[in-house]
């Protein structure tokens, strides 16, 4: 082994320790987290913050979210291999890539045209780019032709989930986003169910950018 191995696998090593520390347990996340390189995702300019702990900035103002954040809500989401996946969001292209790791059958909808195309770039790169189907469109308006879910991931924070991205969950799925309640953003944990309502949990809080419905033609 190189030094140069040797030097990322620590890297890697320590990035999973730091995860488990603040109760990350899901070994199908960290396993994930040790296939995806997140620095490969990340903007070039701030690849030494790709393995710790931290939120990192995008272009049109949109960031990559923190790493505990994202397996705290993958967690949740409580994915199964062969699952129908739909990603709200696609930013970067590295929680794609890490559904796509699990296991899932990816459709990732991202609304800037400017970070659809670069993630497209970046999970190709990556060897992800068969698994996902990542499109330029507007995710919390999701076109019904799209079919339905198993799972469905908002990377982001909503003041109320909208019913046309509900209609996309199967019976029996599950959907995973944030709330904006009383100004504090929580985790919602939203489940169909056999009868067709849906079920709903709320909390713990959770630092997440805000989503926005629409296409940004412009970026």
């Amino acid at each position: 082994m190189t030094d140069a191995a040797a030097s990322e696998g620590e890297r890697t090593v320590a990035f999973l320790l730091s995860l488990r520390a603040q109760g990350v347990r899901d070994l199908a996340v960290l396993r994930a987290m040790e296939k995806v390189a997140r620095e490969r995702f990340a903007p070039s300019r701030f690849a030494d913050l790709a393995r710790q702990d931290v939120s990192v900035p995008l272009p049109c103002g949109q960031t990559m979210t923190a790493p505990h954040t994202v397996a705290a809500m993958l967690g949740a989401l409580e994915m199964q291999p062969g699952a129908r996946v739909l990603e709200i969001g696609a930013g970067s292209g590295y929680v794609a890539a890490l559904l796509a790791a699990m296991g899932g059958e990816v459709v990732s909808l991202e609304r800037y045209r400017t970070l659809a195309l670069a993630a497209h770039e970046r999970l190709a790169g990556s060897g992800f780019g068969k698994l996902v189907d990542l499109r330029h469109g507007d995710g919390l308006q999701a076109d019904r032709t799209l079919g339905r879910f198993d799972r469905i991931l908002m990377n982001g924070v909503v003041d109320e989930v909208p019913e046309t991205l509900l209609a996309r969950l199967s019976p029996g799925g599950r959907l995973v986003g944030a709330l904006r309640v009383d100004g504090v953003c929580l985790r919602a944990v939203m489940t169909r169910q056999g009868d067709g309502g849906v079920s709903q949990a709320v909390g713990p809080a959770l630092r997440l950018s805000p989503l926005a419905t629409g296409v940004a033609l412009a970026l």
